[in-house]
């Protein structure tokens, strides 16, 4: 009709309006009656002349089925209809006689820092009234993300935009100037609902992260704040690997602050000696282009921490102090970047043994980003230093659900591994420091627990075993050098892990 009414005078044209909705009937003679029907003859009143309305449980049997597009009228009240309606306006090709598509807007510029959109996620549950459920979970994700002051997260008003209408990564991208997009699904079985997730690189197309929860209905508020939570913290590390990435392979005259810190955090995962000279090399010239850039100053004191407990050449008194002196002036100036405020605390607590005011400084930093692991990790690692090892655990743990796949996950198991000795449950750290050396053989920290806790089980050849390993690593080590260098330790625990170093026979001296 459309068609024909293109060369047809104003006139005579047959201009149809459709409303179509999809549900039961009564059937009787020559008539129809019901919900189903009383809704499409509704819709049919909200469509423009030649136009097509159809109800949200239409769009959803349709909407990868046919050539066309929907635009999302929102909700709408209407006469003898208890609830309010979902409306979506038929879009197709082109026709003869119609108005031309709207030009479609210019693609935005990708702003100075990673960036993303949580997208609307799709409902499949068959329940229109689980969408405020689905909504709802979309929003504490959002939340969740945009406590990360490293990224730059799309408002939920724009993002939903989206909402009801087919999704090309590529496209939103160009319309909302984002280089990553997260987006996913709910499905209901009876009481059970499954959430799944995927965070996407609109430049390549790549599935960068996927995963899915499951949980009961019962409790609908716990179910949106775990998987925000699990969500935020698992995105966390696996987008700062993509950007580490991108970093990598950006020309060397390009490289700003941002991307000097990337290249260093590359360096850093790698865990060598030579990488962690490379990193402070970067993070030094970071801070030439940027002296108030507070992560790359806060990352090299956590350098000088590594170089410490794997014993990696001379620490000087010097390299040291200048840890000390960019981690205060951190916390001084970073109020609000939850990473720079947990590294810089680590710095005070290992090389100052100021433990409470680390402690303080990372309750900061989780307050700003509960979804931290790696601020999780500090609160378990300072926990130790302050002889509280149940908290450290219960800490750790949580750490490694947020983070299960984490990159540095040798930290973490190592981490927990420390707790439990300090706990004086030395099964369970010898069962964390193997988890950890499986990940990170040449790890010091998880060989010098092995150690210890061998011997406080009474295994003495496997003790001396790891002593054997634990001299590899860091050739010449003596008790008295274990003693300097554990001197802000509780002192029950360097009295644990010297008695057994003597069962395995590490010389005094």
């Amino acid at each position: 009709m459309s068609e024909r009414n293109a060369n047809t005078s104003a006139g005579s044209r047959i201009e149809l309006r459709l409303g179509v909705n999809l549900g039961d009937v009564i059937v009787e003679e020559h008539d129809i009656f019901g919900d189903g029907v009383n809704v499409a003859a509704r819709l049919e009143a909200l469509a423009e002349p030649s136009g097509i309305c159809i109800s949200r449980v239409v769009r959803d049997q349709i909407r990868d089925k046919l050539d066309c597009s929907f635009e999302d009228l929102g909700e709408q009240q209407v006469k003898n209809i208890a609830r309010p309606l979902r409306v979506y306006k038929v879009r197709d090709r082109a026709i003869p006689g119609k108005e031309p598509a709207p030009t479609p807007p210019q693609s935005l510029p990708l702003p100075d820092k990673p960036s993303i959109a949580v997208l609307p996620f799709q409902n499949m549950t068959g329940d229109g009234e689980q969408d405020y459920f689905v909504d709802d979970i979309v929003e504490e994700i959002t939340t969740a993300i945009s406590r990360l002051p490293w990224l730059f997260v799309i408002a939920r008003n724009s993002s939903f935009t989206y909402k009801g209408r087919p999704i090309d990564v590529k496209q939103v991208a160009r319309e909302l100037g984002v280089r990553y997009v997260l987006e996913g699904s709910v499905r209901k079985a009876a009481n059970r609902v499954r959430i799944t997730g995927e965070l996407i690189d609109t430049t390549t197309g790549a599935h960068i992260w996927a995963d899915r929860f499951n949980g009961a209905l019962d409790d609908i508020f716990q179910l949106q704040d775990q998987v925000a939570s699990s969500v935020g913290g698992a995105i966390e590390p696996k987008l700062r690997l993509s950007e580490i990435q991108r970093a990598t392979r950006k020309p060397t005259e390009s490289l700003d602050a941002y991307d000097l810190y990337l290249r260093a955090l590359a360096q850093l995962h790698k865990y060598t000696e030579e990488g962690l000279r490379e990193t402070i090399t970067l993070l030094n010239q970071a801070l030439a282009i940027d002296p108030y850039y507070t992560p790359p100053a806060a990352l090299i004191g956590r350098c000088r921490i590594f170089q410490r407990v794997q014993g990696w050449g001379p620490l000087s008194e010097t390299a040291v102090e200048e840890g000390l002196r960019l981690a205060r002036r951190t916390i001084e100036l970073s109020k609000d970047d939850p990473e720079a405020l947990w590294m810089a605390a680590t710095t005070l607590s290992r090389f100052a043994g100021e433990h409470d005011t680390a402690a303080s400084v990372i309750d900061r930093s989780l307050t700003l980003n509960p979804n931290s692991a790696h601020a999780w990790m500090a609160s378990g690692q300072v926990s130790c230093y302050r002889n509280l090892p149940d908290w450290a655990i219960e800490a750790l743990q949580r750490a490694m659900r947020l983070s299960p796949l984490d990159p540095l996950g040798f930290l973490l198991a190592g981490a927990l591994a420390f707790a439990y000795l300090v706990a004086g449950r030395y099964e369970d750290a010898l069962e964390w420091a193997d988890r950890s050396l499986r990940e990170l053989p040449r790890y010091s920290p998880s060989v010098r627990v092995a150690v210890a806790s061998c011997a406080r089980l009474g295994r003495i050849e496997r003790a001396r075993y790891w002593l054997e390993r634990l001299r590899e690593l860091q050739p010449g080590l003596t008790i008295a050098g274990y003693k300097a260098f554990a001197v802000y330790y509780p002192s029950a625990v360097v009295a644990a892990f010297v008695e057994g170093f003597r069962r395995a026979g590490m010389p005094e001296e």
